[in-house]
């Protein structure tokens, strides 16, 4: 039996109080949307069904996958109507797994478990007991323990409010048995929706069990319908990954105080300090230290290297044993050899720094190529703006660059050479060359700052003085 996903995702989300839809919003980075179709996309190859609303151009647009089938539900009249328009896409021998798309900390295993359920009994349901029971359908158990029927929450009697097992809508069923039962839901309840949870005393008078697979940890089974549930959805998931990489060996000096909005692969005796934030694809080698109020994304950086404090790195490589920061910035395009050192205040972008070179501090170097072993004095930049296009600056090795600096591409420094403080160079340099541009010192005495009065700085202060009334 092939398992299909279904995934409700039509829900208007009033309560975000958004012009997003409610399954866009975000946790670690990710919509929920997203979340789900990737937790259930390892149990099945089959493509994913996603029921949405007239909002569904924007989940297209957002999800950008070819492979999923969207089914629209014009209007929302319930769960049980939801499941009704995908009906034509079910073949009868898929075990159908319908999931709710607001509920991102849904596990993968818990869902194979329901799965391997549904193949034993033909019908299981994933089912919680919160800390708060309250908006939730509430699961009423036989002698036997199958579910023998769910009650929403607007149609409780009084006797039932002290169930605490509750459904997560998360079901798992034959296609064959939806295909039959969906036709029989009917709206007779306080909300006058189709409800799929009624598909459950259908079960029960054609004698099929209904198994509860029962999660042990509540907050799987949370559903998101606001901006407080999201941020806590979001600490919930940031401590899940922050545990995952304690027990993977890595140190977090505060737990708390990492974000991972991606995927982060971290080697061993790795450090990370707080505040840190990971977006994308991050890989950190063995014995990194990525220090406090760093932001990294779509980065590699390799064994031994320490990231300082208040660092922005974007899709940049750095390698082994090299420094960067404290309040570094390196750009798309960054590619660090191994000890390589990038202090303060320092803006690279789309340049390779060689083996042993040194930018330490308050300078730019973008679109550039730098030798093994170039330093860069402080408050150097690139020229590499022409307004129009940009071009190459290239140091070759043992170049050393003076401070105040300015190098105009497109230009080449010879190896060896020596660019003196101050200079502007815009032609290219031969190798093992001394390069100088300064403009003359000038002298001028008796020459004074400006004054508030109006006074003409640039007259000697003999002519400066004027008769006071």
């Amino acid at each position: 039996m092939s398992t299909r996903i279904i995934a409700l995702a039509a829900g208007k989300g009033k309560r975000m109080n958004s012009k997003l839809p409610k399954v866009l919003h975000g946790i670690a980075g990710k919509s929920m949307l997203k979340h789900v179709l990737d937790t259930a996309g390892p149990l099945t190859e089959k493509a994913p069904i996603v029921v949405h609303g007239l909002d569904g151009d924007l989940l297209k647009s957002a999800i950008c996958r070819s492979d999923i089938d969207w089914v629209l539900q014009a209007e929302q009249l319930g769960t049980g109507h939801a499941v009704r328009q995908t009906i034509h896409l079910l073949d009868d021998s898929d075990l159908a797994l319908i999931l709710c798309a607001d509920m991102p900390l849904i596990r993968t295993a818990s869902l194979r478990k329901l799965i391997d359920r549904a193949n034993e009994e033909s019908f299981s349901i994933l089912t919680v007991v919160p800390d708060n029971p309250f908006g939730y359908g509430r699961v009423l158990r036989n002698s036997q323990g199958y579910i023998d029927r769910i009650v929403e929450t607007f149609d409780l009697k009084y006797s039932q409010t002290s169930v605490t097992e509750c459904n997560t809508g998360i079901f798992a069923l034959r296609a064959s048995m939806l295909k039959r039962w969906l036709p029989q839901l009917n709206k007779n309840n306080a909300q006058s929706e189709f409800y799929l949870t009624d598909c459950v005393a259908l079960a029960s008078s054609e004698g099929v069990n209904v198994s509860p697979i029962l999660v042990s940890d509540p907050k799987e089974g949370m559903g998101v319908n606001n901006k407080k549930q999201l941020a806590f959805a979001e600490r919930v998931y940031q401590r899940q990954l922050a545990e995952e990489l304690m027990e993977a060996g890595v140190t977090l000096v505060d737990p708390d105080r990492v974000d991972v909005r991606g995927s982060l692969v971290c080697g061993k005796d790795v450090t990370i300090d707080v505040n840190v934030i990971f977006e994308g694809d991050v890989n950190i080698g063995d014995g990194v230290y990525v220090g406090p109020n760093n932001v990294i994304k779509d980065s590699d950086i390799l064994e031994n290297s320490t990231i300082k404090a208040n660092c922005v790195l974007e899709s940049v490589f750095v390698g082994s044993e090299s420094k960067v920061g404290p309040f570094s910035r390196l750009r798309s395009g960054t590619a660090l050899s191994e000890k390589t050192v990038v202090g303060n205040f320092v803006e690279i972008k789309k340049a390779s720094i060689g083996e042993g070179s040194k930018v330490n501090h308050l300078s730019y170097i973008g679109d550039a190529e730098l030798g093994s072993n170039v330093n860069i004095g402080a408050g150097t930049i690139t020229c590499n703006f022409d307004g129009a296009n940009k071009h190459k600056t290239v140091l070759e090795d043992d170049v050393f660059v003076g401070s105040n600096s300015e190098l105009v591409a497109p230009v080449r420094v010879g190896a060896g050479s020596t660019v003196g403080a101050g200079t502007t160079v815009t032609k290219d340099v031969e190798g093992e060359q001394l390069v100088v541009s300064r403009v003359s010192q000038k002298h001028i005495p008796g020459w004074r700052r400006p004054s508030k009065d109006g006074s003409d700085s640039s007259l000697p202060n003999a002519t400066q003085n004027k008769t006071r009334k």
